[in-house]
Parts: structure tokens; sequence; C-alpha cells
């Protein structure tokens, strides 16, 4: 893997929600157009989103922060994430990562950010967007 992967840290503040399994999908999750993730299993209903949308008294894991690996990212291609997440591992970074078609994301809790931004970027680009 190149050391040029770019690593962009995203402006959102997002929150990873939990809800029935047999839930709808809430008005509030629609208004996102930022960034929204929505994964139902036999067990949960799970949106990912910004953190100022979300209701109070919905469950939900809040302060995290975002970076989207550069892409697209081929399909064939393999360690990509292993590779990006394994100075945060060591570093006992927690992290929350999420796939789309196209590229990963690599969630942090806030309060992680600055040294998760620090162990990227001693080995790939990290830029910050607004």
């Amino acid at each position: 893997m190149s050391s040029r992967l770019t690593l962009s840290l995203l402006p959102h503040n997002l929150a990873v929600c939990r809800l029935q399994a047999d839930s709808k999908i809430p008005e509030w999750a629609t208004i996102s157009h930022s960034f929204i993730s929505i994964t139902r299993t036999s067990d949960e209903l799970s949106i990912v989103c910004q953190d100022d949308i979300v209701p109070t008294d919905v469950q939900a894991e809040r302060r995290w922060k975002i970076f989207k690996v550069e892409g697209p990212l081929d399909f064939s291609l393999t360690g990509v994430l292993f590779k990006i997440l394994q100075p945060l591992a060591d570093a006992n970074v927690s992290i929350f990562a999420l796939s789309t078609y196209d590229t990963d994301y690599i969630m942090v809790k806030e309060e992680k950010l600055e040294q998760a931004k620090q162990l990227l970027s001693n080995k790939y680009r990290v830029q910050v967007l607004e």
C-alpha cells in the first residue's frame, strides 16, 4: 500500500445509535445530508449520523469523529483497513469502522482525535476538511 494514501478528516460530529431491530427508520435520521449509515440486522437497527440531530432519548454513543479513506478502493485490495488501523490498535485507540461500495471510513472518539491524527500522519497523508 502506498504511503501516499490520503485520509480526510470530515468536519462532522457523529453519533452511533441503536434502535430495536423492528423499528422504522426515524424521520430525524433522514434529515442528515452530510453523513448517514443505516444498517439493519436481526438484532438491531444501527444508525450513524450527525450527533446534533439525534434526540436525547435515543440510545447512542456520541462524539465520534470520522476519517474517510480517499478512494475509490478496488475490491481486490486486501489489508487496507488492517494496515491503517494497526497503529491505532497498538496505541489502544478504539475505532468504529464503516465500509461503503467505494471506500472505508474510520471513526474515533473525539477525545482520541489528536492522538489518532498524529499516529495516522506518520504513514499517511491526513487532511482536515472544513
